[in-house]
């Protein structure tokens, strides 16, 4: 891994996600610092063998080659108002709030930063995230493979062009990890309905999702060529498939990624 400081200004459970992928990337633990207005989260990096760490998002912020803002978006224009006092040429500023315009950062923080915002996904808590990067025209090369070497302690990452895009990076990778809760939910329900007991249809239906998601992703065949494969001629999941058909399903999805893709901008335009 690269060497270059990191500064972490908010704990969460994302920050901390981050942090512990980075540590099992081979990150220096004296190469990164971490505010939070409160002791526990910080308790727990300290934990992790992370020494600089502080209350004051100002002190860990400055001089840091990175700065990995993890705060609410309802409180990102003061926090980066805060930091314009310290924030310099050349650092980078990673957001992983949802919905705050990368202009709306570069203005609040000074005009200074490169600015390049993300969005992560909650599997990151496991390194099986899945990420949307957007990077400001003016964000050097040397900052964008910082950005993305960051993340990539966290799971995937793929650039996207276009700010609006990360809207729909939220709908098909932001937000879906609650689709499938959702999804494999009706199924362990059911599964029990069928007589299974809670442990048995709860590890099945993870694994299948778990077997499913790699067949798409290691594979070299798209995702209906995959289910055609296991829908046999008149057999029980061709039955079962064309049921979900009859109900809408794909209708369903395109509805619930189209409403989140919306609230998304709506956010977007409430929070810058």
């Amino acid at each position: 891994m690269s060497a270059f400081t990191t500064a972490f200004i908010g704990a969460g459970n994302m920050s901390r996600s981050i942090i512990s992928g980075l540590l099992a990337s081979g990150a220096d633990p004296r190469s990164i610092s971490a505010s939070n207005p409160s002791d526990g989260p910080l308790d727990e990096l300290r934990q992790m063998g992370l020494v600089n760490l502080s209350q004051s998002n100002l002190s860990v912020a400055e001089g840091a080659d990175v700065v990995v803002l993890g705060v609410k978006p309802q409180i990102m224009q003061s926090v980066c108002e805060e930091l314009a006092a310290v924030v310099c040429k050349d650092q980078l500023v990673v957001s992983v709030a949802a919905g705050v315009a990368a202009d709306s950062l570069h203005r609040w923080i000074g005009g200074a930063a490169d600015i390049v915002r993300c969005m992560p996904n909650t599997p990151s808590q496991l390194a099986a995230g899945a990420s949307g990067l957007f990077a400001r025209a003016s964000v050097s090369d040397a900052n964008r493979q910082r950005a993305e070497e960051v993340m990539r302690a966290v799971g995937l990452v793929r650039w996207v062009d276009e700010e609006a895009l990360l809207h729909a990076v939220t709908a098909v990778a932001g937000s879906a990890p609650a689709y499938f809760f959702q999804f494999m939910e009706a199924m362990i329900a059911e599964a029990r309905r069928m007589g299974l007991d809670e442990e048995t249809a709860r590890t099945l239906c993870a694994q299948t999702c778990i077997g499913a998601g790699r067949m798409l992703a290691e594979g070299d065949v798209d995702a209906g060529e995959l289910r055609r494969r296991v829908c046999s001629p008149k057999g029980a999941t061709e039955r079962a498939v064309a049921a979900f058909s009859a109900a809408g399903l794909e209708a369903i999805v395109s509805k619930a990624m189209q409403d989140c893709y919306a609230r998304s901008e709506e956010m977007g335009r409430e929070l810058s």
